[in-house]
């Protein structure tokens, strides 16, 4: 089983991985099985420039596992989240996010494939040829990492992570292979748990600020973000979470009631708890909203209620917990209620697998996943890094995606994920871009890129990580996002990946204006560009009933038109609808219609005409309906409030 080969991912039946660097596993293997020898990895060498890119520690020897320990193997009585211990590198939340992955087979199936064959056999030791590969989804794409066995040790034992068996070896190298891909260990200090997730899972992560959502104290919020947890467990998604640290003294410190700060926990289960009635009257509420969370280090857990010993315990019966599923031990898990989590953990950080397979009984999503690009050019209609919209000047001039909802309303996630910088002895580690996103509502039919700033409907936060997630909420129409580096000037790559219920259509914008062909000799090039802003109407009468009416605008100007959504039972309905029309013959007028939406035929209520003349500077237009043709008495009950825009620059719209 050489070269690419498959993997099933939700939603993507046989997604294709590819080898990193260009190692092949299996045909590495096989050559080293045919020369009788162990596997040296060239690419990632036992020595200290895969260790470090700064600091040094003196004395470290690379050992393989049979050097380490008697009778090594991947997994010790199966895997689990209780394996796992942080060694001397900062990278508690590499070490959460491998506990996250542990309690769930289906993923970390994924980033140790075929392991059955990686284990080491009694049976055939000469089968064993110290390689080893695993995978993880990297900026799109899911890749295949060789490494060899050799680990780095001081006085016999593993200095990174490690397992509570001795001989127990996956985490180990998991670990090593990701530091490969990241450059060195060091290279592991000090990261950022949802990057670990994303690469474990493909998944995308939302980060959660509990102080700032005041979470603590907002019942309802609070409840509400207990069942976007319990919905993202529950759906074989993976969470973490931490106490920040403010100042240098504040990392890892221990707290009175046992957690530590600045240190990454694992989340491991979340449950609603309902209560029997015996309990009830002792916990004075039917349901508990109960999280059971994991210290990477294996120990020091919370003493507060809920603890191991605590006495909430005490009252539940040993068949009451077994019926909850709640074991009590010394091992670094504890649970807690809900509203004491959000009292002391200040984030928290769900990883949801996004499901785009219509195998499944849970919601799918339509996913786009787009690869664009930062980029530098003198010319500014094709510089690509104009920086946040603080900088209204080049903001504009960044990359451009265009996309649609297409039900009244649409719960929409974006994803920007910026391409990771490897870490090099050279250059030290490599630093992200702070960057961010803002969308935009445009015209409904705009196919060329936006110059003026338009309607701001959402932003994401601007920040240095290597991703950046928004959830929102959108009504029906198009849509523009552009992503940004905060500064200007600063060039990167980076993945969009927009989720929605319904394909979305979702594309990079990169023509300004319409292009000259061999059809504009002929029919001419278009020489005024209008905006027809349709902002509302007022005194609309049904000539069928007094009922509120179902209008709808259509917008007509040489030959093109453009359709609004109904505005459902409105006498006065807002609706805020736009188009775009180049125009070749601007002595022809721009017509807008209004029309009531009924079962067997729409009612025609009335229209307006417009000339668009670029030197009409008034922007606003309140018009009276008129009937069609050019009746005198055309006059129609009803008005409608409209914005135009036009002008002889095609590119100034």
């Amino acid at each position: 089983m050489s070269g690419s080969f498959s993997l099933e991912l939700p939603g993507r039946m046989f997604s294709s991985v590819q080898p990193y660097e260009n190692q092949r596993y299996a045909a590495l293997k096989k050559d080293c099985q045919r020369r009788k020898v162990l596997f040296e990895d060239p690419l990632f060498p036992a020595n200290n420039d895969s260790l470090f890119y700064k600091s040094q520690i003196q004395g470290i020897e690379w050992k393989r596992p049979k050097d380490i320990c008697d009778d090594p193997h991947l997994f010790v009585d199966g895997i689990s989240s209780h394996d796992l211990h942080q060694g001397q590198v900062g990278n508690c939340w590499f070490v959460a996010a491998c506990s996250s992955l542990a309690s769930r087979e289906s993923l970390w199936q994924k980033v140790i494939p075929d392991w059955k064959e990686q284990e080491w056999s009694a049976e055939k030791p000469e089968n064993y040829a110290g390689i080893f590969h695993f995978q993880f989804w990297r900026f799109g794409t899911w890749v295949d990492v060789v490494i060899d066995d050799r680990l780095p040790t001081l006085h016999n034992q593993l200095i990174y992570c490690h397992s509570n068996s001795k001989n127990e070896l996956w985490c180990a190298l998991v670990e090593k292979a990701y530091a490969k891909l990241s450059g060195c260990y060091e290279a592991l200090d000090g990261g950022n748990t949802a990057d670990a997730l994303v690469d474990f899972t493909g998944g995308v992560s939302e980060p959660i600020d509990l102080l700032e959502g005041d979470y603590v104290n907002d019942e309802a919020k609070r409840n509400l973000l207990f069942e976007r947890v319990l919905k993202v467990h529950n759906r074989g998604g993976l969470i973490s979470c931490s106490i920040k640290a403010t100042t240098a003294a504040d990392m890892e410190a221990r707290l009175d009631c046992g957690l530590v700060k600045g240190h990454a926990y694992a989340v491991t289960d979340v449950r609603k708890v309902r209560l029997g009635h015996g309990l009830l009257a002792f916990f004075k509420s039917e349901k508990l909203d109960m999280i059971r969370l994991r210290n990477p280090w294996g120990e020091r857990e919370w003493n507060g209620p809920w603890s191991d010993t605590s006495e909430e315990w005490q009252k539940v019966s040993n068949g009451e917990r077994e019926k909850l599923g709640m074991t009590v031990q010394d091992d670094g898990e504890f649970w807690m209620i809900f509203e004491d989590f959000c009292k002391y953990f200040t984030d928290i950080i769900k990883c949801r697998l996004i499901n785009t397979s219509y195998l499944s009984i849970h919601k799918t999503w339509e996913e786009v996943v787009l690869r664009g690009a930062w980029a530098r050019h003198e010319d500014p209609l094709k510089n690509r890094c104009g920086g946040c919209v603080n900088h209204r000047d080049t903001f504009l001039q960044n990359p451009q995606y265009v996309f649609d909802v297409k039900k009244t309303e649409d719960e929409v996630l974006i994803s920007i994920q910026q391409k990771p910088k490897r870490t090099s002895r050279k250059e030290g580690k490599g630093e992200n871009l702070a960057i961010g996103f803002d969308i935009f509502k445009v015209e409904l039919n705009r196919i060329f890129r936006m110059h003026t700033l338009q309607q701001k409907v959402a932003s994401s936060i601007y920040i240095n990580s290597r991703s950046v997630f928004l959830r929102t909420d959108l009504k029906e129409g198009r849509y523009i996002i552009i992503p940004t580096t905060f500064d200007p000037g600063h060039v990167g790559e980076f993945l969009l990946r927009v989720f929605t219920d319904v394909p979305s259509d979702c594309q990079e914008l990169t023509l300004d204006e319409p292009p000259h062909t061999c059809w504009s000799g002929m029919c001419g090039y278009p020489q005024l560009v209008s905006q027809v802003h349709v902002v509302s109407a007022s005194g609309l009468k049904n000539q069928s009933s007094q009922d509120g009416l179902d209008s709808y605008v259509i917008i007509k100007c040489e030959g093109e038109k453009v359709r609004s959504p109904v505005i459902k039972n409105s006498q006065t309905p807002q609706f805020d609808v736009k188009g775009l029309f180049y125009r070749r013959k601007p002595g022809q007028p721009i017509l807008i219609q209004v029309w009531n939406h009924n079962l067997i035929s729409d009612e025609f209520l009335g229209q307006v005409s417009l000339p668009g003349d670029p030197n009409d500077l008034q922007s606003v237009h309140i018009l009276g309906l008129q009937d069609k043709g050019n009746k005198r008495s055309g006059e129609l009950p009803g008005s409608l409030k409209v914005q135009l825009l036009t002008s002889s620059t095609l590119t100034n719209v």
